[in-house]
């Protein structure tokens, strides 16, 4: 069952609107002004949201950019509802992202049919950009046509990593892209004292060097297993035949370079402006949400300090102390190297 967060101030538009949706199988969470939307959908996650723009407190137009500032809810669905039938309102709206947009008063059918466009649209997106091990076989499938079959089934076995063991080094010519089928990997960069900055994280399902290979430069950043790991290496060659003849593959890739750079610039951001406590909370809140699994309650890892040192940019002297301050407050648990969050969504709200 679908999601939908419905955020509008009028009591009988929320309540009738809500109805409907409901009578259709939608699980709605409501919120009668922006804000309350906003600390709604960090909770649910909804699969989709329907937003009145002339709102108290926070309009319409300011949900929506904070939604699009937020990597958890920057992909989610968007229809704004408005009584204003004005085109530079409608401009305004999906210019800053908006998905649809409805004019009050609308017939039922109307509200049903941009829910269900919507909601289909993001589904096959989805399935278009899901890296699985599967997706990985029908890349071959697709590069056969285009490549040596020998050569290509030469390179398609699976690696098997250890923790610490280093893939490939800054500075390095690419001669492959990779697919992580389990474990955990981080990207890195050191300065000229050997200190490093975390780059980049990723999970079991998620590609990695592959921005050299499209930037035909050399690698910017090392590769290193934060646990053991199974990796399948995918031929520089291969891939660059596949992106130049099969569109849809090199949009799934452009796609994940943009992806890469909006996270990385984030970081920085976050690196140049917020105190060590808030780039803490939230390098840990970041650890969660990439790693967290169904089975978790509570979300612990193993990780050394000079890792997450590398994550937050900072000593890892200074890292202790913060974690140290974290556990007298209650937010984490700490045992030995593995960190346990206790209070999530404080961490994840921490000031200053």
């Amino acid at each position: 069952m679908k999601t939908i967060l419905l955020i509008e101030d009028s009591d009988d538009i929320r309540e009738t609107t809500a109805e409907i949706l409901e009578l259709a199988s939608y699980n709605v969470h409501t919120a009668e002004n922006g804000k309350a939307g906003v600390e709604l959908a960090q909770k649910v996650k909804p699969d989709l949201v329907i937003c009145d723009i002339m709102m108290p407190i926070l309009d319409g137009y300011g949900v929506l950019h904070i939604f699009t500032q937020n990597p958890d809810l920057q992909n989610i669905p968007f229809i704004f509802l408005t009584a204003k039938a004005e085109r530079s309102d409608h401009r305004k709206g999906m210019e800053m992202g908006a998905d649809d947009y409805l004019t009050k008063p609308f017939q039922e059918i109307e509200l049903l049919n941009a829910v269900e466009s919507r909601l289909k649209k993001i589904d096959n997106l989805t399935k278009s950009f899901k890296n699985t091990a599967s997706e990985i076989e029908e890349l071959y499938q697709q590069a056969r046509e285009y490549v040596d079959i020998n050569s290509l089934s030469k390179d398609r076995k699976i690696s098997n990593i250890k923790k610490k063991q280093i893939i490939y080094t800054e500075g390095d010519e690419p001669i492959k892209f990779y697919f992580l089928k389990s474990g955990k990997i981080k990207t890195y960069q050191s300065n000229r004292d050997g200190k490093e900055f975390v780059t980049g994280l990723y999970n079991s399902g998620d590609f990695f060097g592959h921005i050299a290979i499209i930037e035909s430069s050399e690698y910017q950043e090392s590769a290193e297993a934060l646990e053991d790991c199974e990796i399948i290496g995918i031929p520089k060659n291969d891939f660059l035949e596949l992106i130049t003849r099969n569109q849809s593959v090199a949009n799934k890739f452009i796609k994940m370079l943009a992806n890469d750079i909006h996270e990385k610039e984030k970081h920085l951001t976050q690196m140049a402006y917020n105190s060590l406590r808030k780039r803490t909370a939230d390098a840990l809140v970041m650890l969660s949400r990439k790693y967290k699994t169904e089975k978790q309650d509570k979300f612990s890892i193993r990780i050394s300090r000079d890792d997450l040192a590398s994550v937050v940019g900072t000593a890892t002297e200074s890292l202790i102390r913060t974690l140290s301050d974290f556990k007298s407050d209650k937010l984490i648990e700490v045992n030995g190297s593995e960190i346990t969050i206790l209070e999530e969504y404080k961490l994840a709200n921490l000031r200053g």
